[in-house]
């Protein structure tokens, strides 16, 4: 893959020294989602879960916003029936229904840099990611209520287990927005930073992560959201069965690297 913006018409693509960002590019809307949104998204996290010289993603927004939320016409429009054309309805697209499963099980490492306002699906679709990094005055909130909406994309498995059920039940009936420093306190975000150094700092933390080797990144990943889940006991059975699975993984590619250079 070549380290070359990939314009697409709802996101932005670039990849450069091995970390690939992704930018959701609907700035004149706030970057509010659509099913055309999802469907790119989708497409494009899938096509770089197999790239090699990949090694992490990184996850923003064109503009002011980093989301803010699902696209009122559109939902107003997959309502009424109304919306023409190819593609899936809304509701019904891999994104909502496919992809928080696909993110949990990722082999590389990725991060949210919230660069602007998050609501409704805006946070919902960053809570499988491992990092969520916030630029100063962002606001973030599940204002599902307001719009007679549950939260989607596994988000009542998810938010639970990252801030806590009582937070989570606030977060969600009340409706309420948090600014970025309230969602750090929660674990919402893992750090806030000031918004012009947002994405350099995203990638900097990607280039720290994926100095490490990329089949120990995605050996705890998958053990570390395993035991999110299990019993201890199960747990640690899990981690035996994981670290030796993981050694020979390494075996074999060492291998191969030995017989690529005999």
């Amino acid at each position: 893959m070549t380290d070359a913006a990939m314009p697409e018409r709802n996101i932005l693509c670039e990849v450069e020294g091995g970390i690939g960002t992704i930018t959701l590019n609907r700035p004149d809307k706030l970057n509010a989602y659509t099913t055309e949104m999802g469907e790119e998204l989708t497409g494009v996290l899938r096509d770089w879960r197999e790239d090699a010289e990949l090694r992490a993603v990184i996850l923003t927004g064109a503009g002011r916003a980093f989301c803010a939320g699902v696209d009122l016409d559109h939902l107003r429009a997959h309502e009424a029936g109304e919306r023409k054309g190819a593609g899936p309805r809304l509701g019904e697209e891999d994104f909502l229904r496919k992809l928080p499963l696909e993110l949990l099980a990722y082999p590389k490492p990725l991060i949210a840099a919230v660069n602007g306002h998050a609501i409704g699906v805006g946070v919902t679709m960053i809570l499988p990611f491992d990092l969520r990094i916030a630029a100063a005055g962002a606001k973030l909130g599940l204002a599902f209520a307001k719009h007679g909406l549950l939260p989607g994309l596994g988000s009542t498995h998810l938010l639970p287990r990252i801030v806590g059920r009582a937070r989570a039940l606030d977060l969600v009936l009340s409706a309420r927005t948090l600014t970025a420093e309230e969602a750090a306190a929660i674990g919402l975000v893992n750090e806030v930073v000031p918004g012009a150094r947002l994405l350099a700092h995203a990638r900097e933390v990607a280039a720290a992560i994926t100095a490490h080797d990329p089949l120990t990144l995605a050996a705890a990943r998958q053990a570390l959201n395993f035991g999110a889940t299990h019993s201890m006991e199960e747990t640690m059975r899990h981690e035996e069965q994981a670290s030796a699975t993981l050694r020979q993984a390494r075996a074999k590619r060492d291998q191969e690297n030995d017989g690529d250079t005999a």
